[in-house]
This record gives structure tokens, sequence and C-alpha cells, in this order.
């Protein structure tokens, strides 16, 4: 390998471990070495590194902990905080933020943790009654990792569905963790925490951009928690709560690229400064933070916690023992049944009650095979092992209980997604692909050659800042293709968010049966922010059109049905969202710049695909 192969191979290396698959299977390797040197002749040195002191003092305090409680108390605060950003995008403009999307999961989490709580309670109740919380949790990393080895090929919608339910079991479990398994709580410490809590609050509503000052207040936040005797977790997992997330603003995205064009016309280091900032500021403070902190949690945060805490010495007769322990099969039991019946069953009740629906694409089959893969407790649940236990014994049965678990649970989900594919056809558990209906040149509004070789299809809002015309990236296709392309439009007004986006869709097809639609469709995303129904009519003078046909045809019921027939077929497609783009037939799933459907576009084409084979 020279010297240029070896970067890129590093890359791909990096970014396979990056992937769902990836860091699975490096928690699984890291899990089994772990076990290994724990059950080794040097097992000696394993347990020593781990109690190796390490204490840090700042003026009067005093941080006296062993390594082991470093990387549980200190490096797991960071992914907590990576949870907490996450469940704030969720809120903000993710699957939570609609309620018709967010109470079923709602409700299969609560379950989710309530039915394995009762069944560890029912078999090791009497035992070690503090160890309920072990089963509660889900380990997310871990489950849309299995997810993709062993569920459908095609299963976005499931995990989209699974991760805002995990999302759900993390918060309770979370908030169990700061709450039932602290104690010598210190008031004055905590009093601080809370103080930093407020802060976080107050830079959200002062609308702070910089990362800086909420990473300054989270790191006072922890040493306040740590020194007032309670798990630093809670205090992660609020902290991420409280930095703001929102999507990109059109201003401040277009000031980004205006930034960028000085630099690119006069490069230097002032310039550079002024555009990194005007690109961060584009970007909320939560959604930086979660893509500089995601890579370093998943590759070592996690790995060092697995590395720290699945290094059990199994000789001597401890797992025979621990195989006779109500507290192991207690935690099997509630991870593997529990979470299987309490998700599957709230999932139906939160259905039958009319709280909502299954995600689109999703079937009964593949719930409950996403419901066993959710009793792979693993992180959450070896974090509270270590905390819930005074026994040794009992600590050492409930953690080869998880790692049980987490093998039962991959074996169950892998065997329900299988009986769902064969029995029931549940073959994917995702949104279609495929454009429905496809290309009519005598009924869609067509740009370019008929019969041109490449086809884009735009489902577009005219209210929407990121399509095509707003943002030139269908000039930038024109530019490449030139007269190979065919460029199409439909409609998929976003009433809730955009509410004169119907009335504008209505606009564009009255100028149609005018002869005008590309016209209108210019003049509306030139004048996005001015869509009342007086701006239209103006727009329809300027252009020349008849004002009377124009009225009568805005008010043609007939129109507005066509509108909706775009919005169906939207939805038939798999798009929920705009700008939704169609490349050669099929739905384009990751970033919709120039740039990248070019290369969709060139890889899409039967000659593409005969050299890729070869």
């Amino acid at each position: 390998m020279n010297d240029e192969q070896r970067p890129r191979a590093t890359r791909r290396a990096i970014d396979w471990l990056r992937s769902e698959v990836g860091s699975a299977l490096l928690l699984v390797g890291v899990v089994v070495v772990a076990l290994a040197w724990a059950n080794s002749p040097f097992s000696d040195a394993y347990t020593r590194l781990w109690e190796l002191p390490v204490n840090v003092d700042a003026g009067d305090l005093r941080f006296d902990m062993d390594l082991h409680d470093w990387v549980n108390d200190g490096l797991m605060v960071l992914f907590f905080f990576v949870v907490g950003l996450e469940v704030r995008q969720e809120l903000a403009v993710g699957a939570l933020r609609q309620r018709s999307r967010r109470l079923v999961p709602l409700v299969a989490g609560t379950f989710g943790v309530l039915a394995p709580a009762a069944i560890y309670l029912g078999i090791a109740g009497r035992t070690a009654p503090g160890g309920w919380g072990v089963v509660i949790g889900t380990d997310t990393a871990f489950l849309l990792g299995v997810l993709a080895l062993v569920g459908p090929a095609m299963s976005n919608q499931l995990r989209i569905f699974l991760l805002t339910l995990s999302v759900v079991d993390d918060f309770i479990a979370v908030t169990v963790i700061g709450t039932v398994y602290s104690d010598n709580v210190r008031i004055m410490p905590l009093a601080v925490a809370v103080a930093c809590l407020l802060a976080l609050w107050l830079l959200g509503r002062a609308r702070e951009w910089r990362s800086t000052p909420y990473v300054l207040v989270v790191v006072v936040l922890w040493g306040a928690t740590v020194q007032a005797g309670v798990h630093p977790s809670l205090a992660g997992m609020l902290a991420g709560l409280l930095v703001p997330a929102a999507t990109p603003e059109r201003e401040d995205v277009v000031r980004a690229k205006y930034l960028f064009r000085s630099y690119w016309q006069s490069p230097n280091a002032g310039v550079a400064r002024d555009v990194g900032l005007g690109l961060a500021r584009s970007i909320s403070v939560n959604h930086r933070l979660h893509e500089q902190l995601r890579t370093p949690v998943s590759l070592a945060v996690v790995p060092v916690f697995a590395f720290a805490n699945a290094g059990i010495d199994l000789r001597g007769g401890v797992l025979g023992e621990a195989f006779g322990s109500a507290v192991l099969w207690g935690v099997v039991a509630g991870l593997v049944a529990g979470k299987l019946a309490g998700i599957t069953l709230g999932t139906w009740a939160a259905v039958r009650a009319g709280l909502g629906r299954l995600p689109d694409g999703v079937g009964p089959g593949s719930i409950i095979g996403g419901a066993a893969l959710s009793g792979i407790g693993f992180t959450v649940s070896l974090l509270i092992a270590d905390l819930a236990f005074a026994d040794e014994t009992d600590a050492q049965a409930a953690t080869i209980g998880v790692l049980v678990a987490m093998i039962l649970a991959t074996t169950v989900g892998a065997l329900a997604f299988r009986i769902a594919r064969v029995r029931f056809g549940e073959q994917s558990a995702d949104l279609p692909v495929t454009l429905t209906p496809d290309v009519d040149v005598e009924k869609d509004h067509l740009r370019g050659a008929p019969g041109a070789p490449y086809t884009v299809v735009e489902y577009l809002d005219f209210q929407c800042p990121f399509c095509a015309r707003a943002t030139g990236m269908g000039k930038d296709l024109a530019d490449h293709f030139g007269d190979q392309i065919r460029y199409v439009v439909r409609h998929l007004p976003l009433e809730d968010v955009h509410p004169q986006a119907f009335v504008a869709a209505l606009a564009a097809e009255a100028a149609h049966r005018q002869g005008a639609f590309w016209e209108m469709h210019d003049v509306l995303f030139a004048n996005q922010a001015r869509l009342e129904l007086d701006d239209l009519r103006g727009y329809a003078v300027d252009l020349g059109l008849d004002l009377a046909a124009f009225d009568a045809d805005m008010a043609d019921e007939s129109l507005a049905e066509l509108v909706r027939a775009h919005a169906d077929s939207a939805r038939a497609s798999g798009a929920q969202g705009t700008p939704t783009f169609f490349l050669n037939g099929i739905r384009n799933q990751g970033s919709h710049d120039a740039r990248t459907l070019i290369e969709g576009l060139e890889e899409s084409l039967p000659e593409a695909a005969a050299r890729r084979r070869s």
C-alpha cells in the first residue's frame, strides 16, 4: 500500500467503525478482549489497571477516584450528554416534534420500562430488589447496529421508531440513576449544579450560538454533581436537553454563502475566520456539538466503558454460581421477555387507543423484532449494575445476565424478523423508494427534452427555502447535463409549517392553464416571503395573464384536487418533506446538493451498474 492509498484506507476504516454495524461489532470485540484478559493468567493486571487511583485537586475541591470511577462517572457523562442532545433534537426537529408521531413510541417505551422491572422484581425481588434498574434501559448503539445486521435490508422507518423509543428508555433510566442510585447528597454543590442548569437555559433563551459557553458550564456542572453525590449521568442528560436545536435558517445559510464567496475572491486568514464563524452560526449549537462528539463517544468512550466493565473473572465456579442466582435470571427475563412483551403490548395499546399508528411501511412483525432487540441493555445496564448491588456476587451475576440477554435478544429478534419476512411478507420496514406514478410527459410539468436519459423529479413546496429553485441546484444540474436531463416538479405543500404553500401551488397550476407554469414557478420562488392571495394576483398581472380567468381557476376545485393528488403520489413514493428528489425513478435518500445529485444520476443508469458489477 503506497502513501496515497494509506490515508484513504484509514478513512474507510474509520467510516466503517462509525457506522451502526461497525460500532456494534467494535463493542463485541472489546467485550471479548475484556473477558479474555480477565480470565487469563494476567487477570490481576486487568484488576489493578481499573483500581489505579487518579486524584485531582482543584483548590479546595478534591476528586478522589480510581480509573474505573473516572470512566463510569467521568467519560460516560459525554455519552449521556450526547443522548441528551439527541433527545432535544427529536423534540425540536425530529420524530418527537409531532404529537401523532411521538405518542406511540412514548407509550411503547414506558411499557418497555415497566414490564421488565416488574418481571425482575417477580423473580429476584426478594434476593436483590434494588437491581430492577438494570433491566429498564436499552443500548441504542448496539440496538441499531444489530438491527442493521439482522433486520430487513431497508428498515429506516423502523430504525426511527426504535430510536425514538430508546430515547424514552434512556431518559427514564438516567433519571433513575440520578435519583434512586445516588446517596449522601450535599446541598451546596447541588445548588451549584442547579445554577449551572439555569445558566444553560439562559444561554439558550439568549440564542447564544457559540459552543464555548455551553461547554464551560457543562464542565462546572459535572464537577458540581460529582461533589454533590448525584450520579453525573443525570447532569449529562439534562445538560444535553438544555442545548437548543433548530433547523438552519435560510438567512444564516445565505450569509455563510456570501462569506465563502468573499473568501473565494480574497483568500486570507481573516476572511477564513469569518467564514468559519458564519458556517458555525448557520447550524444550531446542539447539532454542532453532537457532530463533534458523536464519533469520539462511539469509537472511544463507549468501548472504553465496555472494556472497564465487561471483564469478569468466570473461573472458580463463578459462572455456575451466577446461573444459580435469581439475579441473573431476573435480569435475563426482564431484558429479553420484559422488553419484548412491554414494547409490543405498549405499541398495540397505543394504536388501538387511537393515539397514533405504526410508522409507514412498518408491519407488526417488524415491531416485534425491534422489541426483541430492545432487550440489548449493555451500556446503561452495566452502569446500573455497578451502582445497584452492594454484594459483589450479585453484581457479577447481573453483569453476566446482561451479556446473556444480549445474545438471546439478538437471537429472538433475528428469528422474529425471519418469520415476519417469510410468513407475513414483510420484506422491508421502510418507506417506498420508487416514484409512483412514473413521469407522464403529457401531464407532468417538465423542463428539458422529453426523451432525455437523465430524469430528476422534485416534490416541492413554494415556501421551502431549500428547494432546487431557491438554492440554485436546479441550474447546476442543467449546466452539467445540458440537454441530457429532464426536470419534473410535483407539489407537496407542507401546510403545517408553510401556510401559503397550498395556495401558491394553486397559483402555479392556474398559471399553467394559461401556459405560464414555469414563469409563475420562478416568480413564486423569487418572492417566498410574499405569497398571500393579493400577492399572487399581482404576479399574475405582471406575467400578463388574464386576471379574471386566473381568479376563476384559483377557485376551481379540480385544481385543488390536482395538488392533493400530487401530495398523495409523494406519500405513495415515500416523500415526506421538501425537497425530495427522485433520480431516474428512485428516491434520493442522502444529501441533496447538486454534486451529490449529479453523482447519483450518473450512477443510476444501467451502464453504470454494469461497470460496478465488472
